[in-house]
């Protein structure tokens, strides 16, 4: 039995299919549908159970000698989130009362950390676990901080010999798009809010830059097609020798520009874009450029090439988002 925590949600809908697709018929959901349509995320799949967040030890404890691996996908995901007391309790403290439940019981325990722990990259992007690497980076936001603080715990806990899960691996996940993240709303990639206007002929908007270095547009991300990410934690599955902290990204920085006239290319249309100011609100927090650093992940042994951003964003526009059906 694996279990996937936020599997509802983006990344996490997409593990749970690719599960499912190589015949892992037990599988488990922890998560909030609450009343959108969030739950659509997951309504292909043939699931054992979902449970929800409040009754996930209740569950666990009671099915302990089955489950083979969690996959803690959930979390309070939003940068824009500024109530750290609730983002702590949600991205530290559960994890961490997961982390102790899978040393306990012996499972395996794969989490997400985020891109968003390098702050404004200022330290690189180098996903070296040594403390002293970790203590230099500055997260930008509540939801940075939680996830770097948890990485920084997690590997105090290594260094001093403590009881640990027989596999952990934390992923730092860069600027991830693809099915199954209409729920998120303002929090959906480029590409699900380019879509629309690009399907309608009519022109669609980018923020510009207020740095000197970027020309509008011209601030780069690493985009990771989803699929890339769930064939990463597939592979950590099929290698359980493999633990650590690892970026997920393609290692190759493209500018928001090149990803939002992808997607006038994938429908036949020339791009037409214009440039508006970035919300002050979080103008001081804006990351300008971040590039994952994959050698660590390679040297492990990760031989598998990333999607390139057009075949990601083709795939992603002619397969789901224009279709009748845009649920993975």
């Amino acid at each position: 039995m694996i279990v996937v925590t936020g599997g509802a949600g983006f990344i996490g809908s997409n593990i749970l299919a690719a599960l499912e697709e190589r015949g892992n018929r037990s599988l488990v959901v922890c998560d909030r549908l609450r009343s959108n349509d969030k739950w659509r995320n997951i309504g292909k799949r043939e699931l054992i159970d979902v449970v929800h967040p409040d009754r996930l030890f209740d569950y666990l404890d009671g099915k302990a000698v089955e489950i083979e691996a969690i996959i803690h996908m959930g979390a309070i995901s939003a940068t824009t989130e500024f109530d750290a007391d609730k983002v702590f309790e949600n991205n530290f403290r559960l994890t961490m009362d997961l982390w102790r439940w899978c040393t306990l019981h012996r499972v395996r325990f794969i989490y997400a950390s985020s891109a968003a722990t390098y702050g404004d990259g200022a330290q690189g992007f180098n996903d070296d676990r040594e403390p002293g690497h970790l203590a230099k980076l500055r997260p930008m936001n509540p939801y940075g901080w939680s996830k770097h603080l948890f990485d920084r715990a997690a590997v105090r806990r290594i260094i001093d010999g403590d009881p640990m899960p027989p596999q952990w691996v934390g992923l730092k996940f860069f600027n991830v798009y693809g099915p199954n993240e209409y729920h998120k709303g303002g929090q959906q990639s480029v590409v699900a809010h380019v879509y629309p206007k690009a399907k309608a002929g009519e022109t669609a908007p980018l923020f510009q830059s207020h740095h000197p270095d970027y020309e509008d547009g011209g601030q780069m991300r690493d985009f990771i097609w989803v699929g890339d990410c769930v064939d990463v934690i597939l592979w950590l599955l099929d290698n359980p020798q493999v633990s650590g902290i690892y970026n997920v990204g393609t290692g190759t920085a493209r500018p928001f520009k090149d990803l939002a006239s992808a997607v006038y290319r994938a429908l036949g249309k020339e791009p037409d874009l214009r440039y508006i100011p970035t919300p002050e609100s979080i103008r001081d927090k804006y990351q300008y450029f971040t590039e994952a650093d994959m050698g660590r992940l390679r040297a492990a042994g990760y031989d598998k090439p990333f999607t390139s951003l057009e075949d990601g964003v083709t795939a992603y526009v002619r397969d789901y988002l224009d279709a009748d059906d845009p649920y993975r």
